[in-house]
């Protein structure tokens, strides 16, 4: 609440409010005025009236002309409340059904009670800044409907309705708002920007006259026009700029989607992006609206982080700065350096740059832009808080001084009445102290605005600036000057590359870009280690990005991003192929504490909540998009972080597996959603899914790596001759079946990507054989009756990771069991030698162990030998000692042997040193693209270590270690 209202006026603005009180309902009737005196009479702030009457001549003027809409507005109440949206569309539709009702009066004498309302509240502070806007916004968007149904039947009564040629349907014009209309946040004397847009080609189906369909939704459009600009006795309703439509005002007045979409693809240019970044269809079906929203959305937002658009971005924000100082535009509060226009141009750089990829960002309302801003880390919180704080402040001063006259004008008052008038209405003692306010706010947003997309540092210049780094001159001695130690060699794909197909058929600015980015990226490899691997890595995503050289882009204005991938291509292979395969992950590579920093679970689960709340809960492929994204970029962090030397093995391991399980528990969401929606849900116990997902393997074994599959097995708790409660009633049977089916397509299907895991089911009960999906009944009689040895050393390894927690206890009791089953340790040793036989003789090649190597996993005394030891004890001796199956993991249950006295202490610690020591080497050599093979002496100490302990536990049994 603005205090100063109960003030008494200061002497000027307390003679214009009297002299305004004096006209009074002079042009109105008597009883008009009686009505007035009786409704004003029960308004509880009267102070308010003097206050309009000082601060609004056209308040005062309206007053003067005619009582009649303040008397409806205050026995309404409409003064004292908000109102709801569909409340002005309904009082504007019954106005135009009265009898005799004239379009174009109607809707100027609708306007201007509305305005009256609206203005005074925003003046009394009765309502908040977004309430005007919005107010204002919604009122426009009832006269545009007003005037496009009054205009549509008188059409279609002299030409028919129009048709697509193709689908035969009415045809519809969908007017699209622009700007401020389109996010709703329209000031009180604005104008509005539209574009008129219709579906399909055709024609009307008039009887006696047809025209074409782009004729009828023309004549429409003007008469739309025509309705709401043409300036009549009473005024105007909205003045109407149709220059954002293509072409402008040289292009036609209508577009059909199919037109629409053309011109965009082809011609559509970065400043008409910025444009349509607020547009939203304000009539015509929602259907029609979607499919107009869906055709735009790919050409405003890029599917990737879009630094092609910064040098259209810098040249919008040169020319703005141009013009406030060409214009003399210091004293608007819109245009001038600080004002609304350049927090707008904030964020809607991020909405253009990141808003394909963030889609937090494709909002069209500025406030919550902002906020998303300050949540990604694109603004610091502090400067999306001053930013709003400004934002909201030149609003209400725009609104003071438009509302003074009801004139479009955003320049300060220069007459010393209105100064005194607009301090007043914005809460000030003085004008001064408006001034000081208004220069705080102002000089934080030009700070902020002079910050945004600085001008490019200056090239990099080899020491030798004779030096030609790219062209038809470069050459070998080029590369061997700056370091290159095999410069024939690095030349040759340079070369193939600046010759290929790809490269000549470049347009401009494709060229251009790759012409500035090669000797960047020829200097940047020269500082690496090894300046011709760097080179040879980083090529082929040079080639995969050619054709979209926004890549490019992002790398000649992040130079930094630029050295962080030299490093990281030159440290792995594998992070090379990564970043070749899905060149969107450059975006990780501007944020150098993010790239080095792999979240915890807890911080996943926070993460991936956000990206999938933005998302519509039944678009399965955007889902799936936003999953595979969201893997591929933390799985980059973790092995940056691996090779910089911040993450050990068993942190490596512990992060990827959090990753897996995170991504499961989300996939399991999107599928019984999807499910549900289609068949209700399944009848069962308790308000859980009633469905687990078990990890076995390596992911039950928290000891994923970059490229694990996952071992699953899903059970379910329900009655199997239940159904479920939808309309399209199945069996819990199948659905869980489905359920698992839609799991296993979430995860696998191949998108731009790639997929999100290979998933292996073959550990579930009878294998390949079974039910894909086993009831908890089902899985525990098949774990007592059924199972083979081998299938209870799998079960060591199993692992609750997303589900019902209920019906994870269920399975966790049938391993408990099973695990502490006593059992012939003879003749489980014999078993557990024979399966080991097998594997290896099935696994692994004889020419590894002829050729003087090593296989860590599958090699004697390697990996498989500790988690068949690891496996042996656990069934060996659960029975007496219950703490071995409450671990899943190999180093804790070895932990708990040595604890236990099963095995010796330094046994324990030999085995888990020799374990974590092959899975490290097992990693590196991921990164590294090199098989799991080492020369045979590299880990003699550890085998040795592990081969004696196999050879203690199975020497008798026919061990072969």
């Amino acid at each position: 609440m603005n205090e100063m209202l109960s003030q008494p006026l200061p002497g000027p603005l307390a003679e214009q409010a009297a002299a305004a009180r004096a006209r009074l309902g002079e042009r109105c009737a008597e009883d008009v005025r009686g009505d007035w005196e009786r409704a004003w009479a029960d308004y509880p702030h009267p102070w308010h009236l003097d206050h309009m009457l000082a601060c609004s001549p056209f308040v005062a003027e309206q007053l003067r002309r005619d009582l009649a809409p303040m008397v409806a507005l205050l026995n309404s109440g409409e003064l004292l409340r908000g109102l709801d949206e569909g409340e002005l569309r309904d009082q504007l539709e019954t106005a135009l059904a009265a009898a005799g009702a004239e379009l174009l009066p109607v809707l100027r004498r609708f306007r201007a009670r509305h305005m009256l309302r609206i203005l005074w509240r925003d003046f009394c502070r009765l309502a908040p800044t977004l309430e005007t806007t919005r107010d204002t916004s919604l009122l426009a968007e009832a006269c545009i409907q007003g005037a496009l149904e009054h205009c549509r039947r008188d059409l279609e009564r002299r030409f028919g309705t129009p048709r697509g040629r193709r689908s035969g349907e009415p045809q519809e014009l969908l007017v699209l708002a622009m700007g401020k209309l389109g996010a709703r946040e329209l000031n009180v004397s604005s104008d509005i920007d539209l574009m008129f847009a219709y579906p399909e080609a055709g024609d009307t189906d008039g009887e006696s006259r047809q025209i074409s369909n782009e004729q009828f939704f023309t004549k429409l459009g003007q008469g739309v026009i025509n309705a709401l600009d043409q300036v009549t006795a009473e005024g105007f309703v909205f003045r109407v700029d149709m220059r954002l439509r293509p072409y402008g005002d040289s292009g036609a007045l209508v577009h059909n989607f199919s037109a629409l979409e053309d011109y965009y693809q082809e011609q559509g240019r970065d400043w008409e992006r910025y444009a349509l970044i607020k547009a939203r269809a304000v009539t015509g079906g929602a259907a029609r609206a979607a499919e107009l929203a869906q055709m735009l959305r790919p050409f405003i937002y890029r599917k990737y982080v879009d630094f092609g658009v910064i040098d259209s971005l810098r040249g919008m924000k040169q020319m703005i700065t141009a013009e406030v100082r060409r214009r003399g535009l210091d004293n608007d509060v819109k245009l001038g350096h600080g004002g609304i226009r350049e927090v707008e141009f904030i964020a809607q750089c991020f909405q253009l740059i990141r808003g394909g990829r963030d889609l937090g960002l494709q909002q069209r309302e500025l406030l919550p832009v902002l906020a998303e801003c300050a949540a990604l880390g694109c603004l610091p919180e502090q400067a999306a808080r001053e930013l709003r704080e400004a934002y909201l402040f030149l609003r209400d001063s725009e609104h003071a001084i438009q509302g003074y006259r009801d004139q479009q004008s955003q320049a300060l008052p220069g007459e010393s009445l209105q100064q005194a008038a607009m301090a007043r209405v914005m809460g000030c003692a003085d004008w001064p102290a408006y001034l000081e306010r208004l220069r705080e706010h102002r000089e934080r947003v030009a700070g902020h605005f002079r910050n945004l997309i600085a001008e490019p540092g200056e090239v990099q210049e080899p020491a030798d600036s004779d030096l030609v780094l790219w062209g038809e001159d470069l050459g070998a001695d080029s590369l061997a000057a700056l370091g290159y130690r095999d410069p024939e060699g690095s030349l040759a794909p340079l070369v193939e590359l600046r010759d290929s197909r790809r490269v000549l058929a470049l347009q401009t600015q494709g060229r251009e870009r790759l012409e500035e980015f090669m000797p960047q990226l020829i200097l940047a490899c020269a500082e690496a280690a090894d300046p011709d691997t760097a080179l040879a890595r980083v090529l082929p995503l040079v080639v995969a990005v050619t054709r979209r050289s926004a890549y490019l882009a992002l790398l000649l204005e992040n130079p930094a991003a630029l050295d962080e991938l030299v490093t990281l291509c030159a440290a792995s292979p594998w992070i090379a192929q990564q970043m070749a395969d899905h060149p969107v992950l450059l975006d990780e590579l501007l944020d150098r504490a993010s790239l080095y920093t792999a979240p915890d679970k807890g911080l996943l689960q926070d993460e991936l909540r956000q990206q999938v709340a933005r998302l519509a809960v039944d678009d399965l492929e955007a889902q799936m998009d936003v999953l595979r994204y969201f893997k591929a970029s933390h799985t980059l962090r973790v092995a940056a972080s691996e090779m910089v030397g911040r993450l050990p093995l068993m942190k490596v391991s512990d992060k990827l597996t959090w990753l897996a399980e995170v991504i499961l528990e989300q996939v399991l969401a999107v599928a019984w959603h999807d499910l549900t929606v289609k068949y209700g849900e399944p009848a069962r116990p308790g308000g859980g899914y009633g469905f687990a997902v078990f990890g076995y393997g390596k992911l039950g074994g928290i000891e994923l790596s970059y490229s694990s599959d996952l071992d699953l097995v899903f059970v379910y708790d329900a009655e199997a001759r239940g159904s479920t409660d939808g309309k399209r009633s199945i069996e819990n049977s199948v659905f869980y079946t489905r359920l698992g089916q839609r799991m296993i397509h979430i995860l696998e299907t191949r998108m731009a990507l790639g997929n999100l895991y290979e998933v292996d089911m073959r550990l579930r009960p009878s294998g390949n054989s079974g039910m894909l999906v086993a009831s908890t009944s089902g899985f525990a009689s098949y774990q007592r009756e059924s199972a083979w040895t081998w299938e209870h050393q799998a079960l060591v390894r199993a692992r609750l990771v997303a589900g019902d927690p209920a019906v994870g206890e269920q399975v966790y009791a049938v391993r408990q069991e099973m695990l502490c089953r006593e059992r012939d340790t003879a003749e489980l040793a014999r078993e557990v030698v024979a399966m080991r036989r097998r594997m290896r003789e099935h696994l692994l090649g004889a020419e590894v162990a002829a050729n003087g190597e090593f296989h860590l996993k599958h090699g004697e005394g390697g990996i498989v030998d500790i988690e068949f030891m690891v496996q042996y004890a656990v069934l060996a001796w659960s029975h007496r000692v219950p703490d071995l199956v409450q671990w899943s993991d190999n180093i804790r249950i070895l932990e708990t042997l040595g604890s236990n006295g099963l095995f010796e202490q330094r046994e324990s610690e030999a085995l888990i040193q020799a374990y974590l020591a092959y899975r490290s080497a097992a990693h590196q050599l991921a990164l590294q693209q090199q098989p799991d093979v080492v020369p045979a002496e590299e880990y003699r100490e550890h085998r040795a270590a592990v081969s004696a302990k196999w050879e203690q536990l199975f020497a008798s049994y026919g061990s072969d270690a």
